[in-house]
């Protein structure tokens, strides 16, 4: 690697070597690492995570140096949609794996620098803050005396980012014009559709890639300083917000003055029909409600939650089982992780009875025909003179999975042991010796 200047800093503020700190080896490293372990799909280019390696090894000293004197162009975004439980998509924007590793790279730098500013009531994408920490500060402020929540939605705010005033609060911390020109094209890079076409986005910041979640802090952090200033109490999660207030007055008067902040000077929207004051008890944030003490699950995170398990066990998935019960177990276990401090033990229980039904459900699909059925049941100790009559019903699928002799055949250790998941032992691991279950 060629000499770095010097390090130098006004006010405590980095100047112009931050580019050098973002290409230096070490700090490529570290980032590829932490993309690799986050695996993820290919770019536009088809480029895999793995291939990655061999990659770079050849050509990263080129686009170094290319980074370095202004030439380096990003490629565009790979759009894709992510279904949502009503119907709706969302869309994220894949970058390649040369981008990501850039970007990752780029935020180990800069986060730390702005990180140091940003509110303590800030916990999305933060070193060693979780969304459970956010849910836990809300309880605290219930428990004195603030019994009324702004809940307050930014409609799409990462599609429209005004990239002019993120640039000006990026340039009041970093003085590197190479690092400002390299963000500048990252926001510009556009995207790629799936039919070829290249939008352009002269607003926004991609979701998908590593640098987004501090760009949109960074965007935010106005905000954080508004409420600070208005003394309330408020918990912000990225682009959710909740802000708490003892009156519904004060809370009304807040919701006011934050949707013009919003409007008029951070040039996002409000989505009106999800902004509303409320009492706290009914105010969801982050999947979660908090009423005195207690915390609980929302009904919507529920229904999320069946919606993706009766997905992960359609019939109609054509997958073998042990990918599908590979994909349900990482999902479970992560769902877990994300809402134990809000999931009781005996909605584990009767969701744990669920899931087997549907999974003994997939597996008679799967069987499909009398004999094989038949073959099956008996193999797991069904008494061969009394299968006949259930393994040629012509009852529904999830009828007949309760039925006594599937259920007898597939029991619930038999399907553990298959690898079913259990939200029940999750739970008891949790609240007993304080671990979940991987």
């Amino acid at each position: 690697m060629s000499d770095q200047a010097p390090r130098s800093a006004e006010n405590g503020v980095p100047q112009e070597d931050l580019l050098e700190r973002i290409l230096e080896a070490s700090n490529l490293n570290a980032a590829y690492k932490r993309v690799r372990a986050n695996k993820g799909a290919p770019g536009i280019d088809g480029m895999s995570v793995e291939e990655f390696t061999e990659f770079a090894r050849e050509h990263m000293p080129r686009l170094a140096r290319q980074m370095r004197e202004g030439r380096y162009k990003p490629a565009a975004v790979r759009r894709v949609w992510i279904p949502k439980p009503n119907g709706e998509e969302r869309p994220l924007g894949i970058p390649t794996v040369l981008d990501r590793v850039v970007q990752q790279a780029v935020a180990q730098v800069l986060g730390p620098i702005f990180d140091v500013d940003f509110s303590d009531e800030s916990f999305g994408y933060r070193p060693g803050r979780r969304a459970g920490d956010a849910v836990e500060r809300i309880r605290e402020r219930s428990q004195s005396g603030y019994a009324w929540g702004v809940e307050c939605d930014l409609k799409s705010f990462f599609d429209v980012v005004n990239h002019d005033l993120l640039m000006r609060r990026i340039g009041l911390k970093v003085k590197d014009k190479r690092v400002m020109r390299l963000l500048g094209k990252y926001l510009r890079a556009g995207v790629r559709h799936e039919d070829g076409t290249v939008e352009r986005t002269p607003r926004g910041i991609p979701q998908g890639g590593p640098l987004s979640p501090l760009l949109a802090n960074i965007m935010l952090d106005p905000l954080d300083k508004l409420i600070e200033a208005m003394g309330l109490p408020f918990v912000r999660y990225a682009d959710d917000f909740l802000v708490m207030a003892k009156r519904k007055s004060e809370a009304r008067t807040a919701m006011d003055e934050l949707r013009r902040f919003v409007e008029c000077e951070l040039k996002l929207l409000v989505n009106e029909d999800k902004t509303r004051v409320a009492p706290l008890g009914e105010c969801e944030f982050l999947g979660f409600v908090v009423r005195g003490k207690r915390i609980r699950v929302c009904e919507k995170a529920r229904k999320r939650f069946r919606f993706r398990i009766r997905q992960e066990t359609s019939r109609r998935k054509g997958i073998s089982m042990e990918s599908r019960l590979a994909t349900l177990r990482r999902y479970c276990v992560g769902w877990f992780h994300y809402f134990k401090i809000g999931f009781l033990y005996k909605d584990a229980r009767a969701w744990d009875g669920w899931i087997r039904r549907r999974i003994r459900m997939c597996y008679w699909k799967m069987w499909k025909l009398p004999r094989k059925r038949r073959r099956m049941l008996i193999r797991l100790g069904v008494d061969p003179s009394a299968v006949k009559m259930a393994s040629r019903s012509r009852k529904r699928y999830w009828r007949l999975s309760s039925h006594p002799f599937v259920r007898f055949a597939l029991s619930n250790a038999w399907l553990e042991e298959q690898g079913v998941p259990s939200l029940s032992k999750l739970w008891i691991a949790f609240r007993y010796k304080g671990q979940g279950q991987t």
